[in-house]
């Protein structure tokens, strides 16, 4: 397949694949060392508690990794929920540093996207349903982050084989696959689905650089897909949780509320309940121990490698 994806985005990487922004667990190190590793990294900005600190993290990305849009690849997230009042004083300082990439979630990226096109950057819009991607394409972002079943976080509920496909009956710009891809072979498999870019993030929460508390990354370990129970009870929103860590918590996860509404008004406020609670997707079983993110970005190159070099079934001796 022939990349549709900008060459800046492809600058410096080792593997076709974004380090998803994870609640919590993606900070300005995280995106440091997924870029230094070969993957374009990326940090929700409600992960700074307050503008001047998310103006603080700003500053530390561009000077190590070039303050340029053409510089080394780096993503923003933004929450462009209507009830996120933050997103203008976030949306702010993304263009004062002129991220290279800014990725929205929760809501239409309309509000943020002549801001960024202005100073050169691009907006690929996070949607978890095909309905919701034909709505983003129709608004002029540069590309589509398609959160397909069994990804970690607010996840979707379409299968990675469907979602690509009907995506791209419409879309024949850049498309980032996320969805329990955990391994080398799974980020080839997306490509092979026609997708530009894998979106890793479980796979990465139990990596040194990431914020996650060591309680958390240890759970990461010891859990299997057997251990994620998706619900709305924590944020409104369909999420898929760590069961031993909703037990934790004082909840039952077999009789969780389904009627939550989200409300991101105060993102502080909801982060209390993913402090608490710990989000993973259903490719939880392949992350087997902490280990720095080099080590993860390579052993996932080689798996990339060898599912590469691999022929087809029926051509196998």
């Amino acid at each position: 397949m022939i990349s549709c994806l900008p060459e800046r985005l492809l600058r410096n990487l080792r593997i076709p694949a974004i380090a998803a922004p994870m609640f919590l667990v993606s900070g300005p190190g995280m995106v440091i060392a997924a870029a230094h590793s070969g993957m374009i990294g990326s940090f929700p900005t409600p992960n700074a508690r307050t503008p001047e600190i998310l103006d603080d993290w700003l500053g530390q990305i561009t000077r190590t990794l070039g303050a340029d849009s053409n510089a080394a690849s780096w993503a923003a997230n933004l929450v462009v929920h209507p009830s996120n009042e933050r997103l203008p004083a976030d949306l702010d300082l993304v263009v004062r540093y002129r991220a290279p990439l800014v990725i929205t979630a929760l809501g239409s990226p309309t509000r943020v996207i002549d801001a960024v096109h202005n100073y050169g950057g691009l907006v690929f819009a996070d949607v978890n349903s095909v309905g919701f991607a034909r709505k983003a394409a129709a608004t002029g972002v540069d590309g589509l982050v398609l959160v397909a079943a069994g990804a970690g976080g607010h996840t979707g509920q379409t299968a990675g084989f469907a979602f690509v496909e009907e995506v791209r009956q419409f879309w024949s710009g850049p498309i980032v696959l996320g969805g329990a891809i955990s391994t080398g072979s799974a980020i080839r498999a997306a490509e092979i689905l026609g997708a530009d870019l894998a979106y890793l993030g479980t796979s990465l929460i139990a990596c040194e650089e990431s914020m996650a508390a060591d309680q958390y990354k240890n759970m990461i370990v010891a859990s299997g897909a057997e251990d994620i129970v998706p619900s709305k009870g924590i944020t409104g929103v369909t999420a898929n949780w760590l069961r031993a860590s909703l037990l934790a918590a004082g909840h039952d996860p077999d009789n969780m509320p389904e009627d939550k509404r989200p409300n991101f008004k105060n993102a502080q406020d909801d982060g209390k309940a993913w402090k608490n609670v710990w989000s993973a997707g259903q490719g939880v079983g392949a992350v087997r121990q902490v280990e720095p993110m080099e080590a993860i970005v390579s052993r996932l190159r080689a798996e990339y490698d060898k599912a590469a070099a691999m022929p087809p079934f029926f051509l196998k001796e």
